[in-house]
């Protein structure tokens, strides 16, 4: 089977508290979007990748990788699903046919494993809807009030942290979020907008450490596997 892959990429990261979009930080030589990128870029059923910038996005132009062959650059949108929904229009363009696999994937999720991306590859291959990458809960969890006392202990059996990839046909996913958007659904994620259009996103198992790097501790853990001097440039010395 063949895939084509969307990265959504405009997001700002104010949780970082960094100089820059955390996609443009640099570990090991390298931005955490081009770590996210080298993941998939050698994959031979990879068709094409369509990444969503900022419109004024002064990083993007300077990277190795806009010169890539199967990338193309995408204008985000001012919420995620919104660049989505742009890559996603730019795909038929590039010869994505309506029933191919596109998969959705943070641009700040750069320590997915190979062995996680071709299992969901296999495991929904031939599923008529789709699905995504995630893991069952391991902890207690807690609902809580506006004031952040607990009120409640969930059933942790039938929670799953959401992960990326996510996995779905081109036009299947691009009704669901024209749709869920146009009726002013709140979309946190691709699946959300498919359960919104009534389908049910299989569940893949994958690894818990395919972290999204959001908070500066984050780039610890990635500092780690590439950089055995734990440098982060400009942001973190571990």
């Amino acid at each position: 089977m063949k895939f084509w892959l969307v990265i959504p990429a405009a997001g700002i990261g104010s949780r970082m508290a960094s100089d820059r979009p955390k996609q443009y930080l640099q570990v090991a030589g390298k931005t955490i979007l081009e770590h996210t990128l080298d993941i998939f870029l050698p994959h031979p059923q990879l068709q094409g990748a369509a990444v969503a910038v900022a419109e004024h996005d002064s990083y993007w132009p300077d990277l190795p990788l806009v010169q890539h062959p199967l990338v193309r650059q995408v204008v985000g949108g001012q919420e995620r699903a919104d660049s989505v929904l742009n890559a996603l229009r730019v795909l038929p363009n590039l010869g994505a046919q309506p029933c191919d696999w596109v998969l959705v994937h943070d641009a700040a999720r750069p320590m997915l494993q190979r062995t996680d991306l071709d299992r969901l590859l296999s495991t929904l291959k031939y599923d008529a809807v789709g699905g995504l990458l995630a893991y069952p809960a391991r902890d207690t969890l807690k609902l809580a009030d506006a004031q952040q006392r607990s009120q409640q202990t969930l059933q942790r059996e039938h929670i799953w942290h959401a992960l990326t990839p996510q996995m779905f046909p081109l036009q299947l996913l691009s009704d669901a979020l024209e749709q869920a958007l146009a009726a002013g659904v709140a979309i946190t994620d691709e699946a959300s907008a498919v359960e919104w259009a009534g389908f049910k996103p299989r569940l893949v198992v994958g690894r818990s450490d395919n972290l999204k790097i959001t908070y500066p501790e984050d780039l610890q853990l990635l500092a780690a596997v590439h950089e055995p001097t734990g440098l982060v440039d400009g942001v973190i010395d571990v």
